[in-house]
């Protein structure tokens, strides 16, 4: 894995917190709940004596940061940076695989359908409450989802899955999937020719 990657105003912040603690503590970088819904991500202060032999070190300017073993493969592609705006400074966390481990290129059709699924639509789909699941791939290629949440009995399901959900897996999935079916949609035996 590639170091975490955070800005100079973050380590600079970090190196300002850090001085006022104990020598030799660093920070440590991890995530609650990593792979579920309710995953979080936090920093910490990492005295010298809580240092696991499994956690990975990454060596920044003026300190380290540890990540225990657990956390590490949900940690890919995250960003920490300290941004400052009209109402004060604030530390911010990007970890876009939190919440689901990424998957490799080449991982099977439904896995990279699923992780496109978790990762960038159904946050999208949080604000209205709503989310949907993969339940399949279907032998001619459609992703058949379930609608839940906000999203269940909602009159807009069509427009959201044919205009938003299916255009952009589509176009993500070029040759590979032709379309997106909801299930009730699916069940009935109904075909859309969008």
């Amino acid at each position: 894995m590639q170091q975490i990657q955070i800005s100079d105003a973050a380590q600079g912040h970090f190196r300002k917190l850090l001085d006022q603690q104990e020598e030799g503590t660093n920070i440590r970088i991890f995530v609650v709940n990593p792979g579920t819904p309710n995953a979080e991500c936090g920093v910490s202060y990492c005295p010298s004596n809580s240092v696991e032999a499994t956690d990975t070190e990454m060596k920044y300017a003026t300190f380290s940061a540890f990540v225990d073993e657990v956390s590490l493969p949900f940690l890919e592609d995250a960003e920490i940076d300290y941004v400052t705006e009209e109402l004060g400074t604030q530390l911010t966390l990007k970890a876009p695989n939190a919440k689901m481990r990424k998957v490799a290129d080449d991982a099977p059709l439904i896995e990279r359908v699923d992780y496109v699924i978790q990762t960038q639509i159904n946050p999208q789909l949080a604000s209205h409450g709503g989310r949907i699941t993969l339940v399949e791939i279907t032998d001619e290629g459609y992703a058949i989802l379930q609608f839940g949440g906000g999203c269940n009995g909602c009159s807009m399901v069509d427009v959201t899955l044919k205009d938003g959900v299916e255009k952009q897996l589509v176009e993500l999935f070029a040759g590979e999937l032709k379309g997106a079916k909801d299930i009730t949609e699916h069940q009935r035996g109904e075909h859309s020719y969008y």
